[in-house]
């Protein structure tokens, strides 16, 4: 039985935090507002945040937050992930409040990644409104959108989201990037909410903490106006406009300043968890996504 709703929101970590203000206004379309302890709330909906970016000393990608489907699943969640050996941490009041949260905790992963589960939302309710991104952000029931971890603990990773965490299995890539490489596995789990991943599992190291995270808008339009946002503010590109086999997501992905990547994309699949049964992709994209550009 599925506890986790979706990914609720991402949390990164900043040198500068003012790099993340000008990205998500200027480049992503996204509303800002200042966290407590100078930090920074990346809004993408009617909620206070759906990115949270902490000052501090490198620039990396820091906690998952996952949010329950209600306060019965969230205790049942904490209970499962208790019984599989995982130390579970209650996370502090202010951490808490920060979070916008009626209750949270913390674990880590087999792969070493650090993640937060809560539920009960908190915070305001006010609309989401930019000039930039008028089709607005596909979030609400989804979530933030998804992200890419690195697992190379795989197998005890994949156990842990599917058999602990209750997710359900969408996708599986076995990935040979030459023809003498070893294959990375990269699998698609989906949540309740029905977005078809809500986390992907790489079998490979990612330094910043995070392979990327992927936000949606409901248009393509604002897809191609993000991409010309982004060149026009100099953000690096790491892959190019395409169309991925697996979830029919069209996007692209660009460098944020906590060092992993972002994809910015439209069009996702959005999948029955009662009936989805599992695909294997045989490649990345139907077209384009060249990630070569991000090695130059």
């Amino acid at each position: 039985m599925a506890t986790i709703k979706a990914l609720s929101y991402v949390v990164a970590q900043c040198t500068d935090v003012s790099k993340w203000k000008a990205f998500a206004e200027q480049v992503m379309g996204a509303m800002t507002s200042p966290a407590p302890g100078g930090g920074l709330f990346v809004k993408l909906d009617e909620r206070d945040f759906r990115i949270l970016v902490l000052p501090g000393a490198e620039d990396r990608y820091v906690a998952s937050g996952w949010e329950a489907v209600d306060a019965a699943a969230y205790e049942s969640a904490v209970a499962a992930v208790k019984a599989s050996g995982v130390e579970v941490t209650p996370a502090a009041a202010d951490a808490v409040a920060l979070r916008r949260v009626a209750a949270m905790v913390t674990f880590v992963d087999p792969s070493g990644n650090l993640h937060e589960l809560s539920h009960g939302y908190t915070g305001g309710s006010v609309p989401f409104a930019s000039e930039l991104v008028t089709s607005g952000f596909k979030t609400g029931p989804y979530g933030v959108g998804h992200t890419v971890l690195p697992s190379l603990q795989f197998d005890a990773s994949l156990k842990f989201f599917r058999e602990v965490l209750g997710f359900g299995l969408s996708d599986v890539f076995n990935f040979q990037p030459g023809p003498d490489a070893p294959v990375i596995r990269l699998y698609f789990l989906h949540a309740a909410s029905g977005r078809h991943h809500s986390i992907a599992l790489a079998e490979m190291p990612a330094p910043a903490g995070c392979v990327h995270m992927m936000v949606e808008v409901n248009s393509m339009t604002d897809v191609g106006r993000a991409h010309d946002r982004r060149v026009q503010h100099g953000v690096k590109l790491m892959a190019t406009l395409g169309e991925h086999e697996n979830d029919r997501m069209t996007s692209f992905y660009m460098l944020t300043p906590s060092n992993f990547a972002m994809e910015y994309g439209w069009g996702g699949l959005i999948v029955d968890p009662a009936t989805f049964q599992t695909t294997e992709t045989k490649q990345v994209s139907i077209w384009g996504h060249d990630f070569s550009v991000g090695f130059q």
